[in-house]
């Protein structure tokens, strides 16, 4: 489809005289800077020339047409954590749409329009109040909806509803060219392809998205926990039992340093505590636990479980819109985190290398952390939206140090390192939304057989490489 055949909301007119950034525009001079380029990594410290919060599209359009202007490197920013920081951009401009975070519920169509500011913990709040209806997502509450979305989404509903992108109809956003688009099956269906998994800050800056929600009442969750010696077996058990488990249940398993004394995994069932219990009993059989603990609970209370919100706690609000800056969010700290997906189970080679990672963490914050794929996740085609990693995955691992002595932070990193690069035999491919620099092959690992046509699109919608960043996906070169 070429540039003018395209179905748009708006179109500029061409510029006539340098454009003017609108919202509330946050420069270096400003004292609110240093609060504004917070990240919730806070191993990073960028410095950009301007931040703006923008209140509609118009701001975000506006933002667009000054940073080509100027040429001036575009970062969007929705709830501040991609994993490396790349929200952000030394002396560039960041156009941040927190404050864009309306929910509006259709419950005639099923469908809930979402700007793409709002974190998770509020849209999910938003989302049970009005209706008790959801969406899947993932676990952690200060995590913006755009950059989950946009490059997949995975939490405890995953193996019943399917990634995030799953359920996402229709997306809003402004484009390279200025213009702010519709795009869904129906409307320029190339770039809605590859907002479904294709990485956030790649094609523009989304502004709402419409995604299908689902009833929900009471769900049942666990958490059983084990000496740290009964590693080995209780791995063996989980990795038989949790991708072949009823598609309600989505099961995670945590892998702690040695230091800290124990192995756990958690999990949520869309059914009663005593199905859930009965389910729980060829994990429960692998070693004696130190304790297990399932209830049955609204939807809701799950929720704030699983995100750490204490009973009563206020909703989510800060000085930016409805998110807590990284120095509020409580435990945030410097970390470096990383993925690959197990296609295969692992043989006691495999977890030979991870009792020894776990036995040489710096300190004893280090995990790996297994989530099970399987159920809804792989019923979609790994070609049929751009998130890939579906048919055959088991499971995503995710490799995870934390530190709060700056002197810490190198051995930290390269523990993470080490282990990512010593299971590699035993896995293949990465998670976009745990971006890592690390990875070399980005591009095989993170999109595998769909990264071409996502070059493909990235030229009809950014032949300029407007929306970059190190690991961003380049346009195709033009044959001929």
């Amino acid at each position: 489809m070429s540039q003018t055949e395209r179905t748009q909301e708006i179109s500029i007119p061409a510029l006539a005289g340098e454009p003017v950034l609108t919202g509330d525009v946050v420069w270096p001079a400003d004292p609110r800077y240093d609060e504004a380029r917070e990240d919730y990594n806070s191993r990073f410290d960028v410095h950009p020339r301007v931040i703006v919060f923008c209140l509609n599209p118009d701001d975000v359009r506006n933002a667009v047409r000054w940073a080509t202007f100027h040429g001036v490197c575009i970062r969007p920013r929705c709830g501040r954590h991609s994993y490396e920081g790349w929200s952000l951009a030394e002396d560039g401009i960041v156009v941040d749409v927190s404050r864009m975070d309306a929910v509006r519920v259709d419950h005639a169509t099923g469908t809930a329009r979402v700007e793409a500011g709002i974190d998770l913990w509020p849209l999910y709040q938003a989302l049970w109040n009005d209706g008790r209806v959801t969406i899947a997502g993932g676990s952690c509450p200060t995590v913006g909806i755009s950059g989950l979305v946009l490059g997949g989404g995975f939490g405890l509903l995953g193996r019943w509803l399917g990634v995030t992108c799953d359920a996402l109809l229709s997306v809003e956003m402004v484009t390279a060219a200025g213009e702010h688009v519709r795009a869904s099956e129906d409307e320029n269906a190339d770039l809605f392809w590859a907002c479904r998994g294709g990485g956030g800050g790649n094609f523009g800056v989304a502004t709402a998205f419409t995604f299908r929600v689902t009833p929900i009442g009471l769900v049942s969750i666990y958490n059983v926990v084990w000496d740290w010696k009964d590693l080995q077996p209780v791995l063996r058990a989980w990795q038989k039992w949790a991708p072949g488990a009823d598609d309600r249940l989505t099961s995670i398993l945590k892998l702690t340093a040695e230091s800290s004394g124990t192995v756990s995994s958690i999990g949520q069932l869309v059914g009663e505590g005593e199905e859930l219990r009965h389910m729980l009993q060829p994990l429960i059989a692998a070693a004696l636990p130190q304790s297990v603990e399932i209830k049955t609970v609204p939807y809701i209370e799950a929720v704030e479980h699983f995100a750490g919100i204490k009973p009563g706690h206020e909703r989510w609000a800060a000085h930016w819109g409805n998110h807590l800056t990284a120095a509020e969010v409580p435990g945030a700290n410097p970390f470096k985190n990383t993925s690959a997906y197990a296609y295969d189970l692992f043989g006691p080679d495999a977890i030979d290398r991870i009792v020894a990672a776990l036995r040489s963490v710096p300190n004893d914050k280090g995990l790996v952390q297994l989530d099970a794929y399987g159920g809804a996740v792989e019923r979609v085609a790994p070609d049929a939206t751009a998130f890939y990693h579906r048919r055959g995955v088991l499971w995503n691992m995710q490799f995870q140090a934390y530190w709060t002595d700056p002197s810490e932070q190198d051995e930290n990193i390269a523990w993470v390192e080490a282990f990512r690069r010593a299971m590699l035999p035993f896995t293949r491919g990465a998670y976009a939304n745990y971006i890592d620099r690390g990875i070399a092959d980005w591009p095989e690992q993170y999109y595998g057989g769909n990264f071409a046509r996502l070059t493909e699109v990235k030229r009809a919608w950014d032949p300029g490489n407007v929306f970059r960043y190190p690991q961003s996906i380049p346009p195709a070169e033009v044959n001929g």
